[in-house]
């Protein structure tokens, strides 16, 4: 049956890493078959043994010895290349499956602020995605693939004499107990060491973000008292985990070298009383290691394993919260109006309402001021007329469609945005106006410029239109970053231009550029929402709206509106 026309397909970012290693599927069966070659092969140096002892030394046959010094030789030269193709393809498996994972995880990272979480906290599933990435492509998934041959040993070993054999499996028994405490052990700080991360991480990041602050009012020593109280609570916890891992670890070496001692002597003994020959002696010593090898590895990796668990159950849950991605049908380009109804927003991460029950509509050439006192909502509706943030209840509508009948990427195409906290892309000013469109052209961009009157400006900067931006595009000043930020609003002649304080950085002839621009918008047919911070944004406006405590007040003409308030407002 085909797909609905509205829903083609539904990408859900919860299946996302399920999904991934079920593609990956095919490398996990090689890797598996490579590791049983590499197993088998690993025995050869207890035959080795074997026939030198039992045979080589009995015959005094240097043509037997030298011939089987040859085989052996190639058959651990064959080893290592084998072994070469499987770390080979552990990198490959770490590195598709980072693929696979990263751009759900980039999502997640841009979509969570808008939920209300810190931006570096929402680093965070970046960060699991390399961990889970780094123990894919290392020594940990090394030691569960080598574990499920660790009886072909035991096996090989009882096949010598029952008592090594016994031995051998007794000592298998002592370290999967160890791995067993070791895994009770920091279950129990895994989720203290994960909630003092994150405390650490939410520290550094409100100093970061109030660093001016933080100089100019003089407490950035007791802010950083903080960050460093915060920091040391997580080392502690992490080097409790450690010396759990470490001590487990170094006690299981030692115990892996009494055991090889063990089992020396006790082939002596056993030789001692005829029961088995000497080679015996060192083939079980060589293969009893060999079969505990695996859990040693797996002790000295916990730490790698533990953390790649907990962020692999941290991305999950992340990805879980996502709403899927829906293919939707695409829908003309918006040209008649906008209507907001009954219009109610709830402030991210928290249960306060800060907008409610707003509604209002604007045909196409018109430019709608918001005006209002702070915390009256404003830039709210900004986030809530261009989908940055979800609406609790109500529709803002495009031609009559709701946003979310629009697919974000062309639902964005018909937006211009400027926030009010102005930052620009790590690029060239042509990149950051260009919304990052590689394959953007020029014409366009200047067009954009030219609408933003920033054209000039642009020009006299060194290298012009490819002058290359810091992070946040610091090579600027506020009001050559806000300005190029409008031009990139404008990029393309989108249907809807939301501007949030757009003077609050220009001069006199910044704001009369922002006038002319806004009229431009008018005359070619789109509607533009201007949220004032001086009432001069607000030359080229028809309409008007008043807010106040997250209620729409007045909306109108605004000549009729601006008549009606008696007293000045402020803007947020």
């Amino acid at each position: 049956m085909p797909a609905s026309p509205s829903v083609a397909r539904t990408t859900q970012p919860g299946k996302v890493l399920p999904a991934a290693l079920r593609r990956c599927g095919g490398v996990f069966l090689a890797i598996g078959l490579i590791s049983g070659v590499v197993n088998l092969l690993a025995l050869s140096g207890s035959f080795y043994m074997l026939q030198v002892y039992d045979r080589v030394l009995t015959s005094h046959s240097t043509p037997t010895l030298m011939a089987l010094s040859v085989l052996v030789a190639g058959l651990y030269v064959f080893q290592s290349l084998i072994d070469l193709m499987r770390a080979q393809a552990l990198v490959r498996l770490g590195s598709g499956v980072n693929a696979i994972m990263t751009p759900a995880a980039h999502a997640a990272a841009v979509e969570l602020p808008l939920r209300g979480l810190a931006p570096t906290a929402a680093m965070q599933s970046m960060r699991d995605v390399d961990t889970i990435r780094s123990f894919l492509a290392g020594q940990g998934l090394v030691a569960m693939f080598d574990m499920p041959w660790m009886p072909l040993y035991l096996v090989f070993v009882f096949m010598l004499h029952p008592w090594l054999g016994l031995l051998a499996t007794a000592g298998m028994v002592v370290l999967v107990a160890m791995t067993l405490i070791t895994e009770l052990t920091t279950q129990r700080l895994e989720a203290a060491v994960g909630k003092a991360a994150s405390a650490r991480l939410a520290q550094a990041d409100a100093n970061a973000r109030n660093a001016e602050v933080l100089r100019a009012m003089g407490f950035g020593g007791r802010a950083g008292e903080r960050f460093i109280a915060a920091s040391a609570e997580y080392l502690r916890l992490q080097a409790k985990a450690s010396d759990v891992i470490g001590g487990m670890s170094s006690i299981s070496k030692v115990f892996r070298m009494l055991l090889q001692s063990a089992m020396l002597g006790l082939g002596a003994y056993l030789t001692l009383k005829g029961h088995v020959s000497s080679g015996a002696i060192i083939a079980s010593s060589i293969a009893s290691s060999r079969a505990l090898a695996p859990i040693e590895l797996a002790i000295s990796q916990w730490k790698v394993f533990v953390a790649a668990r907990h962020g692999y159950k941290r991305l999950s849950k992340t990805l879980a919260s996502l709403p899927a991605e829906k293919v939707l049908t695409k829908l003309p380009p918006p040209r008649a109006n906008l209507s907001a109804e009954n219009l109610t927003m709830v402030a991210p991460g928290t249960q306060r309402t800060v907008l409610s029950g707003v509604t209002f509509k604007l045909e196409a050439g018109q430019a709608l001021g918001v005006i209002g006192s702070s915390g009256a909502g404003k830039s709210t509706l900004a986030r809530g007329l261009t989908g940055v943030w979800a609406l609790a209840r109500g529709n803002v509508r495009l031609d009559g469609a709701s946003l979310d009948q629009w697919q974000p990427g062309d639902l964005g195409a018909h937006i211009g945005y400027l926030p009010q906290d102005v930052s620009l892309f790590e690029g060239t000013i042509a990149d950051n106006i260009a919304r990052m469109d590689a394959n953007a052209e020029s014409r366009a961009i200047i067009a954009a410029a030219k609408a933003a009157d920033v054209h000039q400006l642009i020009l006299g900067l060194p290298e012009g239109y490819d002058t290359r931006l810091g992070p946040g595009g610091t090579a600027l000043s506020g009001g050559q970053r806000q300005r190029i930020a409008l031009a990139r609003a404008l990029y393309l002649n989108p249907f809807l231009v939301v501007l949030d304080e757009p003077n609050s950085n220009l001069d006199a002839e910044g704001e009369a550029a922002l006038t002319r621009a806004i009229q431009s918008i008018r005359e070619r047919g789109g509607i533009a929402i201007v949220i004032a911070h001086r009432p001069s944004a607000l030359a080229a406006c028809d309409r008007v709206a008043v807010f106040g405590a997250g209620q729409l007040l007045t909306f109108g003409p605004k000549d009729e509106v601006l008549g009606r308030v008696l007293t000045p407002v402020k803007s947020a």
